[in-house]
């Protein structure tokens, strides 16, 4: 059974999920494996620490107690930016993204943020497809991020 629960990105679980989702995306990035120091730099460059309390929100899915997917929010005044979405591979093509990500907007919608943003890549053609589907339009820049070439925004209802 999936459920979806608020975690501190401290916690175990959510340590396991975010060395899940970093070492994907790094490893795509470097189009090999990446190694352990890679992910440890990687995790180090971009902390998520700030994902808890008043700057943020972490959600870890669970499926029978293990987790298969994360997504996450940085508050920023009225605005929230969505991050770290990410299922594990043999979780695909369950629903399991579109329901992190619209817990995300719940949770931002109970905190009266009305838009939501996200940068990503391209070649997440995945994740991007994700967004499209849910209701983000792509915008210009909002952040100099390096690894980022799309942006997306949506107004969440209340």
């Amino acid at each position: 059974m999936l459920t979806i629960e608020t975690v501190h990105p401290d916690e175990p679980v959510a340590e396991r999920i975010l060395r899940r989702y970093t070492t994907e995306v790094a490893s795509r990035w470097y189009g090999r494996p990446a190694t352990e120091d890679e992910v440890d730099q990687a995790l180090r460059d971009e902390p998520s620490d700030d994902l808890t309390g008043t700057t943020g929100v972490l959600l870890v899915a669970l499926d029978d107690g293990e987790p298969v997917g994360c997504a996450g929010a940085r508050f920023l005044g009225d605005v929230a930016e969505l991050t770290k979405v990410f299922t594990r591979g043999e979780a695909r093509g369950r629903g399991v993204g579109r329901q992190l990500v619209q817990a995300v907007e719940r949770a931002c919608v109970e905190l009266g943020i009305d838009v939501v943003r996200l940068d990503t890549r391209g070649e997440l053609a995945e994740a991007c497809a994700l967004y499209e589907r849910l209701g983000y339009r792509r915008v210009g820049p909002f952040n100099a991020e390096p690894y980022s070439d799309r942006w997306y925004a949506k107004q969440v209802d209340r």
